[in-house]
């Protein structure tokens, strides 16, 4: 397929327009991916907290290669919350960051039994009020795990694919993560916010990739005022 070269995204784009075009790109990736959901290992609330915590600045490759000695060594909240600070330290080395890491999930998992009866909170208010868990960190234990479309998702990949597909009044800059999420939740009805940063996560991993967007081969081309002008 060849994409013709369009003009970056359309600032005289209706709200309206905006969210039927969204429609269209959400039904696509439901054919693309029906079966998109959080690419984290876990098998608890805790796990994926502790390793949505670990995924910033990495990859969730990376971290799913850690948690099985991780958990598997400190199954619960209290059990890293007592952890020795050195061997978690050892652990999730290869995530990087891992000084920072170590400290905010022992605190986090120590706040957790201290104030929730090791129990992971289960509102975006008690969770970002935890030690290294922003919205991002909240948005996914309280969709995934949850079921509570409370915001979307915004990493690295969806910050870039809303802002080339022009679903993002902020053009301009991509790592503006609390605007995209305002922009997105606007366009996107609740009940998909969820399965929309999954789906937008794996297609920005298999097609629309940073440098070098396969838009010749996108099933999304035709809604992206960005196809075809990128590499």
């Amino acid at each position: 397929m060849v994409v013709k070269a369009r003009s970056s995204v359309d600032t005289a784009e209706s709200p309206g327009g905006r969210r039927a075009r969204a429609g269209k790109i959400l039904r696509g990736l439901k054919r693309l991916y029906p079966d998109a959901n959080c690419a984290l290992s876990h098998g608890s609330a805790m796990e994926l907290l502790v390793s949505t915590i670990l995924s910033a600045q990495s990859t969730d490759d990376a971290v799913n290669k850690v948690t099985p000695t991780l958990f598997g060594d400190y199954p619960t909240a209290e059990a890293i919350a007592n952890a020795d600070i050195a061997e978690l330290e050892r652990i999730v080395h290869p995530t990087g960051f891992f000084r920072q890491k170590s400290k905010n999930i022992r605190r986090t998992c120590a706040l957790i039994v201290s104030e929730h009866g090791g129990q992971v909170p289960d509102t975006m208010e008690a969770l970002t009020a935890l030690p290294g868990v922003a919205r991002k960190t909240a948005n996914v234990v309280l969709g995934t795990w949850f079921g509570k479309n409370e915001g979307v998702v915004v990493d690295t990949h969806i910050g870039r694919l809303a802002t080339r597909m022009g679903l993002t009044w902020n053009s301009k800059d991509q790592k503006d993560a609390v605007r995209i999420e305002q922009d997105l939740m606007e366009v996107v009805p609740r009940e998909d916010w969820t399965y929309f940063g999954h789906a937008m996560i794996r297609h920005g991993r298999r097609v629309c990739s940073a440098r070098k967007p396969a838009c010749g081969e996108c099933a999304l081309a035709a809604q992206c005022p960005s196809a075809g002008t990128i590499g």
